[in-house]
Order: C-alpha cells, then structure tokens, then sequence
C-alpha cells in the first residue's frame, strides 16, 4: 500500500510503500477514494498544539511516534472483513462507505457511552490509528462505517470532520432564539459548513468574520447575513453595530487570542463562546466580569458517532449544502497543508487516493 507519513515533526509528508494490511477480529478493510484534508493536520504535521504562555502540547503526549498516517476524513470500498466483523451491511464488500475516524479505546465508560470522541485513551484514525493520507485503511469495527449514498462522495468526506465538528459546536448553542445573532469566526471550509449547519437547523442571522475578502464573499454566498473583516482596525465596534450589542453566541473555528477576545467583548449578558479552532494562545479572562456577565466559554471537540449519523441525514435530507471543494490527487498533500496553514484555501480540499 502507499501513503504519506510524517517521518520527522516539523517536516513534509514522505511518500511510503508497504505492505497492505490484512483485517483481524472486528477489523474491516477499506480501498480508499477520498480523504478530506483539514486544517488541524497543517498542526498535527508541525508536531504541536499552542497552548499559549510558551506552553506547548507536542504530538508525543498524544500518543503520537513518527512514523504516523495522518488524514481523518477517509471515504472508501469495503474490501475485506476480519473473521468477527459479522454480517452488518454497514460492512458489506463493495460498499463504499464514510469512516467515522474518532474511534476510542473500546472499553472505557465514554466509550460505553458512545461518545468516543471523550475517550482518554483514544485511538483516533489519522492520529493514534493510520490514517486516510494512504489508498488502503484499517477501520477498528465495522460500527464506524456510514452509509452516505445519496451524497455526492467528494463531499461526504469533509462530513467526518468539519461537518461532524460544526454540527457539534452549533448545538451546544441551541435551541437559538430565531432573533439572535450568532458570529461564525473563521471562514475556511469550517467556518462556511458552521454557516451551512445553521442555516440547515433553521437560523439566519449569521455575522462571518474573516481577514480574507475571498472568503467573505464565500460566506456570504453560504448564507451569512452580514460579514465583517476581523482586519479592520474597528472590528469590534462594527461587530456590535451589526448585532445590536446583543451577541447571543459565537463559534469560534479559529481559536486565536485575537479572535477569541473579539468574541468574548461582543457577547451579550447571558452570550456562549464556543471555541472549535486550535490556533491557539491564551487570553485574559475577567473571572468577576465573566460571571456578572453570566458568559459561557466552551470548548467543542469533534463530535460522537450518533451525531455524524444527524449530519448525513442532514446532507441527504438536502437541508445541509455543500460547500467549495477542491479535489487534489494524494501526491498534493503536502502542498495542500502548506496552503491550508498560509490561509490560502477557499473551502475544503478532499484528495483522491
């Protein structure tokens, strides 16, 4: 098989062949089409998350050692089953299917619970397990394959990740009073599926905020009502004006100081911060204003199986639209994430194993 590994952190993807692997136990094998490309790879690749004041949260104390298969927005075919797979049709030879990557340890409660993405000994794909930068994949059970027909399949891809991660983060705001305003920050392949997600659940008074005029126009495309250009030296002001100084929520898909602070000053008394992004750093929080202002400041990671499952539906229901997409072929990667980390993408791009 062929994939592309990160051999050294802080270093290009390197292309290797090995041996295909054979399913054992539960284990069911996949050919792979697709595999969406995500901006969190551009970090993963780097070997560190920016825990802001110097600190950092290195690759290593995820469980991560070089060489490791990134790609966890893998889409492919059925091509064999371990002796315990069973007979599940989610795991019939021939079918193409979406993988749900954030598989867990299997045996802790979170994982009882289906929320695997809790999981503190997690075994995630394209992280801990190899992952979908490759033409052939290991999926742990045939319980995280998803049937997606019905979706065009390039577009399916990006739903594991970036569909799963905003449905996820929208929902902790919910239910939205039809009224309100809520701040979509960021307006990457994200920031315009957090867009297309609340239009999907019924809400429109989107304000996108973005450094990049090309992804404004995106946004607004998606169905944002308004834009604002986080460059503008009075953003801040101009947030408040296009709210009415009443933010109800933000979704924040960046996770930078900046943004991060811009949020927090424009929220209503009552208003939800829900931070999805890993850019990353560290603000200063007020605690006493935090809670005469009775903010809420949550963090959204990923999302569990039974809600990607609300997304495909979602999808195949034609209430969730697709967004921009740019199909690569898998020798790309490499460029892709290097235009990822420069902000230069408008969308998503899914490569083609």
């Amino acid at each position: 098989m062929l994939s592309y590994d990160v051999v050294e952190w802080g270093k290009p993807l390197k292309k290797s062949e090995r041996a295909t692997p054979k399913p054992a136990g539960p284990e069911v094998l996949l050919r792979l089409k697709y595999c969406g490309v995500c901006h969190s790879d551009a970090h993963i690749r780097d070997g560190y998350f920016d825990l802001g004041g110097g600190k950092r949260l290195h690759m290593s104390e995820r469980g991560m050692h070089p060489p490791v298969t990134l790609g966890h927005e893998p889409y492919g075919t059925v091509i064999a089953t371990g002796t315990e797979a069973g007979d599940e049709p989610v795991g019939q030879i021939g079918e193409n299917r979406l993988v749900y990557p954030w598989t867990g340890c299997g045996a802790c409660a979170r994982c009882a619970d289906g929320m695997d993405n809790y999981c503190a000994a997690p075994r995630s794909i394209g992280l801990q397990h190899p992952g979908g930068y490759a033409d052939h994949l290991i999926v742990p059970h045939p319980r995280y394959l998803i049937d997606a027909s019905g979706i065009e399949p390039v577009w399916a891809a990006t739903l594991a990740c970036s569909g799963l991660a905003t449905y996820s983060a929208v929902s902790k705001l919910s239910p939205i009073p039809r009224g309100e305003w809520v701040a979509v920050i960021g307006a990457g392949g994200l920031g315009l599926t957090a867009i297309g997600m609340l239009r999907a659940l019924g809400h429109e008074r989107i304000v996108a905020v973005d450094v990049t005029p090309d992804k404004l126009k995106a946004a607004e495309a998606a169905g944002a009502a308004a834009t604002l250009d986080n460059c503008d030296a009075e953003a801040a002001k101009k947030l408040r004006e296009i709210t009415g100084g009443a933010l109800y929520g933000a979704v924040d898909l960046v996770g930078g100081a900046e943004t991060a602070s811009l949020a927090v000053g424009a929220l209503r008394k009552g208003g939800r911060l829900i931070l999805v992004g890993l850019f990353g750093g560290e603000i200063p929080l007020s605690l006493a204003a935090t809670t005469l202002r009775a903010l809420t400041i949550q963090g959204s990671h990923l999302g569990t199986l039974g809600e990607l499952k609300r997304v495909v539906a979602l999808a195949r229901e034609g209430k969730l639209k697709p967004i921009p997409i740019i199909k690569r072929p898998l020798a790309e990667v490499n460029r892709t994430l290097d235009e990822l980390k420069a902000g230069t993408i408008v969308g998503r791009v899914v490569v083609e194993t």
